[in-house]
C-alpha cells in the first residue's frame, strides 16, 4: 500500500451559487512535485485554500501521514508543516522583506524582538537555496520575481515540508521561471512535497511527477507525467481538443491608428528615464507585440500611451488626434482599449458586482443611463450576454461580487468590457496571463478577430511563445530603448532573446510592411 504525506478525502466545498469543489479526493506521496490543472474557475485555489485552512470544507477530511487533522486556519496548516505561496502574495507593502518573513511567528525574548537572530536565520537560508532577497528592502520598491522569493522564505522559515503554489510563474519572466523550476527540483530532491497550481502544461511536462486534473469542480483523474502529454492533458482539462496553434491569415495593414514619436517617461521607481526617445506606428489591420524582460520601461510606456501616466517629452497620437495631454476617458472615447497588466489595480474594481465592472467604460451612454439613472435592467441584460459570450464564470451570475471570482474570470471580464466596446486600437498587457489553455486559445482567436475587423493591436506579453504565435511585428524593448523591429517569421526565439537580453541590436528597419 502506498504512503501519502497528505490525503484530502471526499473533499467538498460549497458557495452561494456554486459547488466548487465536488467530492475531490487527492493524494500527494513525500517528496514529489505533484502538479493541480484545471480551467479558471475549476476549484483548484479553493482545494488548496481548504488545505491551508483558509477555507472549511463542508465534506470529507484530511489526512497527514495517514492521521485525520483538523485544519482550522492558517495556523493550523504551519503547525503540521503546510506552507502556501497565494497567486496574489499576502504582503505588508511598506514592510520590509525581513518583517513580512517572520510576521506572526516573530522571535522574542522577555517581549523584545530579536531581529539579528531572525536575519541571521533568513540569511542561511537565502544562502542555501539561492533566493537572493535583501532583507532590509521594503516590499513596495522589489520586483515581483523578488517578492515570490519573499513568500517562499516565509514557508522555509517556519519550517514547512509540504508546500503549495498556487500559479506560483503567472507574474514571472522566463528568466525567474527557470530559477524557480530548479528551487523546486531542489526541494523535491531533499524531501520536501510540492502542489503546483498551473495553467502552463510546459511547466508541468518539465519538473512535475503526477498531476491531477479538475474541471468545473469535480476530480477528473490523476496522471503519471512520463506516462501523457500536453494534448492529452489539455483534453483532460477542458473536454475537448485544444488547438495550440495560433491560426491567421496574411495581414492587409491599413492607416496608422497609434503613433509616438519621440516619447520619454521618467521611472516610477526612480528619477531616471525608463523610455528614451521611443517612436514607432500601429497600423490598423496588425498585431505588433513590445517584447522586453520585464523592467525594461514596458510599463511605463503603456502608462503613458493609455494615461496611466504622463510622458516627459514627445507627441502620442491616436487615429490622427494628439492624446499626449487627454484624460484616460477621452482616450477612450478616441478608441482605445486597454487590457491592463494589473487586472486588480487597473481593471476591475473588485468590490463592484460582475455587471457593474463591465459596464464601466461605458456606463455614461444612453443604453445604460438614462437622466443620472443607471437603466439596471439594460446593464443586467448586457452582463449576461457578456458573461455567455465570453464564458465568464461565477457563483451568482452578474450580481458575483468580483473580488469573489477566480482570477482566470477576473481577466475574461475585462476582456470582455474591453473588446466590446467600439475601439480602433487595442492595448493588451499579458492578455493570457493566468488563463488556462482553452481560455488562451479563445483569447488568441478574439486578438486575431480584432486585426482582421481592421483595428490595430498594440500586444505585450512575457511569454515568447505568445510573441511568436501571434504577432505580425516584433519591437523588441530594451533599457527603455527599441532596439530592434523584427519578422516573427524571418527570426528564431534565440535571436529574439539574444535582442531582449541587449547582446544584439538593429537600429535600421529590417522589414518593410504593407
Amino acid at each position: 500500500m502506498e504512503n501519502y504525506i497528505i490525503e484530502m478525502l471526499h473533499i467538498t466545498k460549497e458557495f452561494p451559487g456554486i459547488i466548487a469543489n465536488d467530492d475531490i479526493t487527492l493524494r500527494l506521496k513525500k517528496g514529489e512535485i505533484h502538479a493541480l490543472l484545471g480551467e479558471n474557475g475549476a476549484g483548484k485555489s479553493t482545494l488548496m485554500s481548504v488545505l491551508f485552512g483558509l477555507y472549511q470544507a463542508e465534506k470529507g477530511e484530511i489526512r497527514k501521514d495517514g492521521e485525520v487533522v483538523k485544519v482550522n486556519n492558517p495556523k493550523d496548516a504551519n503547525d503540521i508543516g503546510i506552507g502556501m505561496v497565494h497567486q496574489h502574495f499576502k504582503l505588508v507593502e511598506n514592510f520590509t522583506v525581513l518583517e513580512n518573513i517572520i510576521l506572526g511567528v516573530e522571535p522574542n525574548k522577555m517581549g523584545f524582538l530579536q531581529r539579528n537572530k531572525a536575519k541571521e536565520k533568513i540569511l542561511s537560508l537565502i544562502q542555501q537555496y539561492g533566493l537572493q532577497v535583501d532583507p532590509d528592502a521594503i516590499i513596495e520598491k522589489i520586483t515581483v520575481g523578488m517578492q515570490q522569493r519573499v513568500e517562499i522564505l516565509k514557508m522555509l522559515y517556519r519550517d514547512n515540508d509540504i508546500l503549495i503554489f498556487d500559479e506560483p510563474t503567472a507574474v514571472l519572466t522566463p528568466q525567474e521561471i527557470d530559477e524557480l523550476m530548479e528551487i523546486m527540483r531542489g526541494f523535491a530532491k531533499e524531501g520536501k512535497s510540492i502542489l503546483f497550481i498551473t495553467h502552463k502544461l510546459n511547466e508541468i511536462m518539465a519538473v512535475a511527477d503526477r498531476c491531477t486534473v479538475l474541471r468545473k469542480g469535480k476530480f477528473i483523474g490523476t496522471v503519471d507525467i512520463k506516462d501523457t502529454n500536453k494534448e492529452e492533458l489539455s483534453r483532460m482539462m477542458v473536454g475537448r481538443d485544444v488547438s495550440l496553434v495560433v491560426d491567421k491569415k496574411d495581414i492587409a495593414t491599413g492607416e496608422v491608428v497609434l503613433s509616438l514619436n519621440g516619447v520619454t517617461v521618467t521611472s516610477q521607481t526612480s528619477k531616471k528615464n525608463a523610455v528614451k526617445n521611443v517612436s514607432f506606428d500601429v497600423r490598423a489591420g496588425e498585431i505588433v507585440c513590445l517584447a522586453g524582460i520585464d523592467g525594461n520601461g514596458q510599463t511605463e510606456l503603456v502608462s503613458a500611451i493609455t494615461g496611466l501616466e504622463k510622458q516627459n517629452k514627445g507627441k502620442i497620437t491616436l487615429c490622427g488626434k494628439d492624446i499626449s495631454k487627454s484624460t484616460i476617458r477621452t482616450r477612450s472615447k478616441t478608441g482605445m482599449s486597454h487590457i491592463p497588466e494589473d487586472r486588480h489595480k487597473h481593471g476591475l474594481v473588485l468590490d463592484y458586482s460582475l455587471e457593474d465592472n463591465l459596464v464601466l467604460q461605458r456606463y455614461w451612454q444612453p443604453e445604460f443611463h438614462n437622466r443620472g439613472f443607471i437603466k439596471r435592467k439594460a446593464v443586467r441584460t448586457y452582463a449576461e450576454m457578456l458573461s455567455k459570450k465570453y464564458d465568464i464564470r461565477s457563483g451568482q451570475g452578474p450580481v458575483t461580487i468580483t473580488r469573489n471570482m477566480s482570477g482566470g474570470n477576473q481577466q475574461k471580464a475585462i476582456l470582455a468590457r474591453e473588446l466590446d466596446k467600439e475601439h480602433n486600437l487595442l492595448v493588451a498587457v499579458q492578455p493570457t496571463r493566468g488563463l488556462d489553455v482553452g481560455a488562451i486559445e479563445f483569447i488568441h482567436k478574439q486578438l486575431v478577430a480584432t486585426r482582421d475587423a481592421g483595428k490595430g493591436v498594440l500586444l505585450v506579453s512575457l511569454e515568447l511563445d505568445e510573441v511568436m504565435d501571434v504577432s505580425d511585428r516584433i519591437l523588441v524593448i530594451y533599457e527603455g530603448e527599441i532596439v530592434g523591429e523584427l519578422d516573427p517569421k524571418a527570426i528564431t526565439v534565440q535571436e529574439l532573446g539574444l535582442y531582449m537580453s541587449g547582446a544584439k541590436r538593429n537600429t535600421v528597419k529590417e522589414n518593410e510592411y504593407a
